[in-house]
């Protein structure tokens, strides 16, 4: 059966064609638009991104599609209203930080243990809750539209299934990155929602990943689940230890476990996999870089380069090792350090030092911060021997060769990048009792250079920017 996916990530809502027997086909993208109210804010208008989808599902309708599959952004939320499926707020992206005070709070109220042990996850302001909770107290009439049970808070995928299925779900993966699931459970926890000050009755059902999930415009619903798991999924990777790193607008570890619980004393995030119908649920370790992408296009942006071909290659030796060091905290430092107060920075500038060097040295420190990543998931279990990467930077053939040097693995390219959209087509299409086989062909780089001293530079600069996080004016 033909297969709509539709990808609806940070920066856009894809959507390919999969067959058993063609190409996948492109049939539909969209960019929506970035907003930045004041410092440390990132929003999107859910009205706009919806249109998007309805576009995307047309296409694909024209296209003969039978089924589709959604993924979406993870841990992005807001408020709104199930009766007249309007919004009660904009998105709050998984990027903002608001609530970073709201975290401390809760931190300094020992609460911290407590949270990771039942869901796995650090007091962070990426993860859903605290964006719930401030979406709760800040959307007009939200404790009257509680009583008369038409309030909802979850993450965007429930509202999209909201709104064109009438049916007001979520998936367990998503829900894993709420801070609000019983990670043993996989259910709503009541004490985690009095914790952050969210009410449970406000919540969608938790069901999981594939399946009869209902129907948007005639086309059977079949598949949701986050976006990096997808694509941990459309990367083949099924047994434990097994590794994929997508670069997008942030840059994203998974390795898979199996359906054995994780331990939750880690710096790294257990997450739920996914969990297919009738199946277990497989879970995995998780580490993100949050500016990967976007780092590069804000460096373009500033002028440094005027188009990514210009990082192709990498000049050799790499910046790091001519002393020159960026550490990509944009927005903030995730696993291991979980320190969202730190701020981006260049250490090791000279007057030779030129614009394509200092683009350069933000595609090496988004690297060196996943190596770092991949250190800490390492503890808990052993990573594979090749990585499987995709997205974006994966584009320049110097920094997929820089990232295999700095992790000292292999890493795997496959030709066709878009394996969120793969995964999300295979979860479903597995409802149907059939497959989609795809010859994709695959590119290796193998590690040529070691860099344990570039990685004992960059650890040295990182310090140096996260005691400058906080200076005292």
């Amino acid at each position: 059966m033909n297969v709509l996916s539709i990808d609806q990530s940070t920066s856009a809502t894809t959507a390919y064609l999969f067959s058993e027997r063609d190409e996948p086909q492109l049939i539909y993208s969209k960019t929506h638009r970035q907003i930045y109210p004041q410092a440390s804010w990132v929003e999107h208008d859910p009205i706009e991104i919806l249109n998007n989808i309805k576009s995307a599902v047309a296409a694909g309708k024209l296209a003969g599609a039978e089924l589709v599959g959604l993924a979406n952004q993870g841990e992005s939320c807001l408020a709104w209203d199930t009766k007249t499926k309007q919004p009660l707020s904009r998105i709050i992206v998984w990027q903002d930080t608001r609530t970073s005070r709201t975290c401390q709070l809760l931190a300094e109220r020992s609460h911290a243990p407590f949270v990771q042990n039942r869901c796995g996850l650090r007091l962070s302001p990426y993860f859903s809750a605290t964006k719930l909770a401030w979406c709760y107290q800040n959307a007009e009439n939200a404790d009257q539209l509680l009583t008369e049970g038409r309030l909802r808070l979850g993450t965007t995928d429930a509202f999209f299934r909201d709104v064109l299925t009438d049916k007001c779900e979520t998936d367990v993966a998503t829900a894993s990155r709420t801070s609000l699931m019983n990670l043993d459970s996989c259910r709503w926890d009541e004490d985690l929602c009095d914790i952050f000050s969210v009410p449970l009755a406000a919540l969608p059902e938790i069901g999981d990943c594939n399946g009869e999930l209902g129907e948007i415009d005639g086309l059977r619903l079949s598949s949701s689940i986050v976006d990096q798991q997808a694509a941990l999924y459309g990367h083949g990777c099924r047994l434990r230890g097994e590794t994929k790193i997508t670069f997008g607008t942030g840059a994203f570890a998974l390795t898979l476990l199996g359906p054995q619980k994780p331990d939750t004393s880690t710096a790294a995030v257990p997450t739920v996999a996914w969990q297919k119908q009738g199946e277990p649920v497989q879970y995995a370790l998780e580490g993100g870089v949050f500016t990967a992408a976007s780092a590069v296009n804000w460096a373009k942006d500033a002028a440094l380069i005027h188009d990514f071909s210009q990082l192709e290659t990498f000049s050799k030796p790499s910046l790091i090792e001519q002393g020159i060091a960026f550490v990509p905290a944009l927005s903030g430092l995730g696993c291991p350090h979980w320190n969202e107060d730190a701020k981006a920075a260049w250490l090791g500038l000279s007057l030779s030092t030129s614009r394509q060097d200092l683009a350069q040295a933000v595609c090496e420190g988004v690297a060196l911060r996943v190596a770092e990543i991949l250190d800490e998931i390492e503890t808990k279990c052993p990573v594979s021997s090749v990585v499987k990467i995709d997205g974006g930077l994966t584009k320049s053939s110097g920094f997929c060769q820089f990232l295999a040097d700095v992790l000292q693995r292999t890493v795997e390219l496959a030709d066709f990048s878009e394996q969120t959209s793969l995964g999300v087509a295979l979860l479903a299409q597995e409802t149907t009792g059939e497959t989609i086989n795809l010859n994709i062909p695959t590119r290796h780089f193998t590690p040529t250079h070691n860099h344990a001293q570039s990685r004992k530079a960059f650890s040295k600069a990182r310090t140096l920017v996260e005691n400058w996080a906080v200076p005292e004016i």
